[in-house]
């Protein structure tokens, strides 16, 4: 009567346990709760040692019994819970093939990097070598080896940002012509990119923006060479039929110094709004690499020549896309970035 009694009580435990059993995984740990080496019904069968001998068939068969249906029932409904929580899976993973697919957007090269691969191709195509120098110059390479004189307007605090007295963020990668020339002698022909910084924000202009300079000295050099190389290089960027046209400037480290125009891409020359009626547009700076760079640098300026050109590379970017504001090519926006491919 005894063990007729425990068997009530552990069945009555195992389907109060069962009532609320959603998931397979909560029901495999009630079983191991009575079914388990150590659970209520294999501690009950460990109690057959002390039923009396006579008694031993009797009890056995009851207590094998309750265990086989016991685990039938278990077994049955795990079964039903398996087979629901496989109809919830096929429910959640159901494709409806008469959607749209999901487009894979795929990425781009920012235009300042589309510009600044190009440029390197189409120079590195005429012979150029690419020399990166360091953003934090000294003032001897950023102006006084440029033949910047003390007071010009450049070396002010308003227009330079200055880490220490003789440190500053480089305003010109015009400062690797100098390094290229201190360590390497003529022929030199070097292509010099980089991040320069000044203190100047509006629509057109950044505290921080990209310049690609050029150098090329070597026996012979005359602004011809300078011109030939312009008009391949606004070919190549700007198209066929571009033009080039050299105007006189001032810059203190090239000596003649001009301002370089390339002919109106968009209109032809004719004159429109991007040109602003003249038929030309500015491009960059260059000129004859001036006779006091070259002795500071330990070249011969009676014996070898050179010219130098400097250009931004978000200017190039803004006139070759029709970019309106600069700032735009900082902001990170994907919805102006995504328009952009190679």
């Amino acid at each position: 009567m005894e063990i007729h009694e425990k068997i009530k009580e552990i069945e009555a435990k195992i389907s109060e346990s069962l009532k609320n059993v959603k998931l397979s995984k909560h029901l495999q740990e009630i079983k191991m709760k009575f079914l388990g080496k150590t659970g209520e019904i294999s501690e009950l069968m460990k109690g057959m040692r002390e039923v009396p001998p006579e008694k031993k068939r009797e009890v056995g068969q009851l207590l094998n019994d309750f265990r086989t249906r016991t685990e039938k029932q278990f077994d049955e409904l795990n079964a039903k819970l398996k087979e629901k929580e496989l109809e919830a899976r096929y429910a959640a993973e159901t494709i409806d093939v008469t959607m749209p697919a999901k487009k894979a957007e795929s990425g781009s090269f920012h235009p300042n990097t589309l510009i600044r691969n190009e440029l390197v191709s189409i120079f590195s195509g005429m012979g150029f070598e690419v020399f990166e120098g360091p953003e934090i110059e000294n003032d001897y390479y950023n102006f006084t080896a440029l033949n910047t004189p003390k007071d010009h307007p450049a070396r002010d605090m308003q227009d330079t940002f200055y880490l220490a007295p003789d440190l500053l963020l480089r305003t010109q990668t015009s400062a690797g012509q100098i390094r290229v020339m201190e360590n390497k002698k003529p022929p030199i022909k070097i292509l010099s990119p980089g991040k320069v910084y000044r203190s100047d924000d509006d629509a057109t202009h950044s505290p921080m923006f990209s310049q690609m300079e050029g150098l090329v000295v070597d026996k012979g050099i005359t602004l011809c060479d300078l011109k030939g190389m312009l008009d391949e290089f606004a070919r190549k960027v700007f198209g066929e039929g571009v033009k080039t046209r050299l105007r006189p400037s001032y810059f203190p480290f090239t000596e003649p110094s001009v301002e370089v125009d390339v002919s109106c891409f968009e209109c032809g020359g004719k004159g429109c709004r991007l040109c602003k009626g003249t038929g030309w547009i500015e491009v960059l700076g260059a000129g004859m690499v001036n006779r006091r760079v070259l002795e500071g640098c330990g070249v011969d300026p009676d014996v070898y020549s050179g010219f130098a050109f400097g250009m931004g590379i978000e200017r190039i970017a803004m006139l070759k896309y029709g970019i309106n504001n600069m700032k735009l090519l900082f902001e990170g926006d994907t919805r102006f970035l995504k328009q952009f491919k190679d």
